[in-house]
């Protein structure tokens, strides 16, 4: 694609449309080189207008983004942390990044998205999900902490307060079409024909004539979350670096928290910690 390689990314171009696949084995967790990727890749395409329509799936059946890797130190993110935009965290800006991004952005949802991937699914511009194998949850609460990735801003002006608390604080994993009624997601489809779907809504859009995605784009702008934002990393930041964080998370990893085994239940491997 003229974009460079990616270490976490598949990235091919056909008729305006650019495939993006996530493939960061064994579970596809939201890490620094995944983190990396993607910025690189959305500041790559955002000066490309070859590129109408970006579709990201994942290489894993069972993952799209599992969640933010729970093993991440701060010396590791300093390289992402040293061209912030200012007034966001390093989880922030790849959230904000998308949503500003001058292509439209879809995600094709097949598998499971926490945390970390669970806010990259909403910031997308829009979202489907395969009925009876995608699921998405915010399960941080679980781990003691808050989102701080967006997801308590991008998912009440998604789906309302109310509807947001339940989400975050129920830290439960929602179905396709629980998801879709909600309004986290724009529609629930069968899996065999959510590749189909999709595919052709992503021609369709990059097919329209010159100006009009663009129009459409500077229309319909993202809500500008500036404050929340702030208030949610102070609210993250308040309790990520807390030792019974640790001590929590540390749990949840020698439990299987990050396998594959441990990663179909996680929102109940966590509960039983706390039980």
């Amino acid at each position: 694609m003229g974009h460079g390689a990616y270490q976490t990314l598949r990235v091919s171009r056909k008729d305006g449309v650019a495939h993006v696949t996530i493939d960061n084995p064994p579970i596809n967790v939201l890490d620094v080189a995944v983190m990396t990727d993607l910025r690189r890749l959305l500041t790559a395409l955002a000066g490309d207008d070859t590129v109408r329509v970006i579709v990201w799936d994942s290489a894993d059946p069972d993952f799209f983004l599992a969640h933010v890797d729970m093993t991440t130190t701060p010396d590791a993110l300093a390289g992402l942390m040293a061209d912030l935009p200012d007034g966001v965290n390093v989880f922030q800006a790849v959230g904000e990044q998308l949503r500003r991004q001058p292509q439209v952005t879809i995600v094709k949802l097949a598998g499971k998205a926490r945390g970390g991937g669970a806010e990259f699914v909403v910031a997308a511009d829009m979202a489907f999900a395969a009925i009876g194998t995608a699921g998405l949850g915010q399960i941080e609460a679980l781990m003691g902490i808050v989102p701080g990735g967006g997801a308590t801003q991008y998912l009440t002006e998604r789906v309302g307060r109310n509807r947001a608390l339940e989400i975050v604080l129920g830290a439960d994993l929602m179905d396709a079409e629980t998801a879709e009624r909600y309004g986290w997601i724009n529609r629930a489809l069968p899996a065999d024909r959510l590749d189909a779907f999709v595919d052709r809504l992503a021609r369709d859009i990059a097919a329209l004539p010159d100006g009009v995605v663009a129009a459409a784009k500077h229309a319909i702008v993202p809500r500008d979350h500036a404050d929340g934002l702030a208030r949610e990393n102070d609210a993250w930041a308040s309790l990520v670096l807390r030792p019974a964080t640790a001590r929590l998370m540390g749990a949840g990893l020698a439990k299987g928290a990050q396998t594959r085994d441990g990663e179909q239940d996680l929102e109940g491997l966590f509960r039983d910690l706390a039980g």
